[in-house]
This record gives structure tokens, C-alpha cells and sequence, in this order.
């Protein structure tokens, strides 16, 4: 008998795979242009850190990194219930990254950003809804 998909977690996974791919781009153009940002930044008059400017795009490339294999796997593993926690363990991580990436923001001298931060989040948390519905359907 072949298993029903999990719709929810495959759309998530997809919506994933898409925005972190595009991620991976912007997170490659952002770590080879730290250092001429950086020099922008000194010439407007402004102070720039590169070192804090480089810890942000690892971080993005990183966050970027770990939602496309999120996306990855909540594709490949939306039949299969028994690898429910996979998915949920990256989602997790998708969501802890986007709070840590807010946070980030708030050490370079931003203020909160409840918006930025909400959408940050709102895809991981569907995400892991989706991974959940996974995980009851394997106990059931």
C-alpha cells in the first residue's frame, strides 16, 4: 500500500528549498562583498565592524544552508512518518536562526524588528506543523 503524502509538510518544503536557494546566492554575494561594504561604509562617514559584517553573512550563508536542507528533506520525507524528527530537528533550527539573525540585527545598532522577525518565523513554524502532522501520523 503506498502512503499518502503530507501535502502541508511538501508545500512548506518546497517553499523551503526556494528561499534558501535563493538565500545561498545572496549569502555567497554577501560574504565576497564584506570587505568592499565595509569600505563603503567608512567613506559615507559611517563606522563599520567588519568583523560583526562577516559573522552576519556566515550566519545568513549558514541559515541559508540549513533551510534548504530543511526544504530537502521535508520533500523527500513528507510519505514517510517515520523520519518526522529529521524534519522537525531542522525546523527547529530554521526558526532558532531566524531569532539569532534578529538578534544580530539588534547588536549592529538596529532597533527589534517585530515584522521582519514574524515573517522570519512563519515559515519555519508551518514547516514544523507540517512535521508534527508527520510525526502523529506515525504514531497512529
Amino acid at each position: 500500500m503506498e502512503r499518502k503524502s503530507n501535502g502541508f509538510l511538501k508545500v512548506c518544503g518546497i517553499l523551503m528549498i526556494i528561499g534558501g536557494g535563493i538565500s545561498l546566492i545572496l549569502g555567497v554575494i554577501a560574504i565576497l562583498g564584506v570587505a568592499l561594504l565595509a569600505d563603503a561604509i567608512v567613506a559615507l562617514g559611517g563606522e563599520a565592524s567588519i568583523g560583526l559584517l562577516t559573522f552576519s553573512a556566515v550566519l545568513y550563508l549558514i541559515t541559508a544552508i540549513v533551510q534548504l536542507i530543511a526544504g530537502i528533506m521535508g520533500v523527500a520525507n513528507a510519505a514517510k512518518p517515520e523520519k518526522a524528527m529529521v524534519c522537525i530537528v531542522f525546523g527547529i533550527m530554521t526558526a532558532i536562526l531566524a531569532i539569532i539573525g534578529s538578534i544580530l540585527n539588534m547588536v549592529g545598532g538596529n532597533s527589534l524588528d517585530y515584522v521582519s522577525l514574524l515573517l522570519g518565523l512563519v515559515l519555519p513554524i508551518l514547516y514544523l506543523i507540517g512535521a508534527f502532522q508527520n510525526k502523529s501520523r506515525a504514531a497512529a
